[in-house]
């Protein structure tokens, strides 16, 4: 089975959706800020609502098609729906939420699935107790394990961590990751946390007032110096691949980069795993000649691609290190200083304390 194509108009009152993208496997992000016409966009293809125009396709399957005058109800769609909160049956235990697929369908439950849906969930422990006794982070590993014991073909999760406190969802997204990666069918995941989709995107689609702005590989949009504005200044930033070489006793840990070495706050993650480090471009001071004497540990050798001026006083600057593009934020004034054209080598310098904990991810 391939993935999710749309390509799709709808209009609610004065709003108009327009959006045409492919989700291949893994997590496709649908990023945008409230009113974007995410959860209208996800609601199309769940069968919640009819588009005026257009189709939609999971694999060879037609879910809807205005030409032809279809439009498949949501129960014949295969398409797994978890919401912002579980939404659990408060009367029935974890365990018989789970089961509850297959009662609705009159199949017998699959053992074997049900084990592997528990063990990469983490919800065994909770399978006698019913959702008032569940955490939010709780419930929503067993809503995940409900909609995927209902053996769907794509998985949607509308902002899914929205009405957790950041504890649980530090909690919860360790499980996210491992969904990704085992979970071998795609994922549309709605959100508008930078964090959560840098941490969990492949492929972001981004929208804006009813609009696709852009839609393709998460470190390649990420590193867009022309949709840093679109991501928010001060969120922007680029992803960088890499792979644990050692913990030091010192506490720091170090990631091999295709451009050289990053020195992190201790990943708890053994030596040969592979990472996903995203860099916020306020974070990324540069220097025209390697600086000496500075109590910075990452100073990793680059060249400029682009520089784009923006609104005000400030400017982004796009930068390859190694085979990662990253972005720097500075003045205007300073790129001049600096003479920051393409082509110009350099050096980008980044503090080991500036990458937060929730910025390093398995991947």
């Amino acid at each position: 089975m391939s993935g999710l194509s749309v390509d799709i108009s709808h209009r609610v009152g004065a709003f108009t959706l327009t959006a045409a993208f492919e989700a291949p496997g893994g997590v496709t992000a649908l990023f945008g800020h409230s009113g974007a016409g995410k959860t209208t966009l996800v609601n199309a293809v769940a069968g919640l609502l009819r588009p005026d125009r257009g189709q939609i396709r999971l694999g060879d399957r037609v879910l809807c098609d205005s030409a032809a005058r279809l439009c498949l109800p949501p129960h014949q769609r295969r398409i797994g729906y978890v919401f912002q909160e579980g939404r659990l049956f408060p009367h029935l235990s974890a365990a018989a939420n789970l089961a509850y697929p297959a009662r609705v369908t009159g199949r017998r439950p699959d053992a074997a699935a049900t084990a592997r849906v528990v063990e990469m969930l983490g919800i065994g422990p909770l399978l006698a107790r019913r959702p008032g006794a569940l955490s939010g982070g709780e419930k929503q590993r067993v809503a995940i394990g409900r909609a995927l014991l209902s053996a769907p073909e794509l998985l949607l999760m509308d902002e899914p961590l929205a009405a957790l406190d950041p504890e649980r969802k530090d909690e919860i997204l360790p499980y996210l990751e491992r969904l990704r990666d085992e979970a071998a069918l795609p994922i549309l995941y709605v959100s508008h946390v930078m964090e959560e989709v840098a941490r969990l995107a492949t492929s972001v689609v981004l929208l804006a007032e009813g609009q696709v702005v852009a839609a393709g590989l998460a470190e390649v949009l990420f590193a867009d110096p022309d949709l840093a504005p679109r991501f928010g200044l001060r969120q922007a930033g680029a992803l960088l691949s890499g792979q644990i070489i050692r913990h030091h006793p010192d506490g720091l840990s170090e990631i091999a980069v295709s451009g050289g070495q990053l020195f992190l706050p201790h990943v708890a993650a053994d030596p040969g795993t592979r990472l996903r480090v995203r860099i916020e471009a306020q974070d990324v001071i540069l220097a025209r000649d390697r600086p000496q004497g500075l109590s910075a540990l990452n100073i990793l050798p680059a060249v400029v691609v682009a520089v784009k001026q923006g609104q005000g006083p400030g400017v982004i600057a796009q930068l390859k290190v190694g085979e990662d593009l990253i972005l720097a934020r500075l003045t205007a004034r300073s790129a001049l200083a600096l003479d920051l054209v393409p082509g110009r080598h350099c050096h980008a310098i980044v503090k080991s304390v500036a990458v937060a904990r929730g910025d390093v991810a398995r991947f």
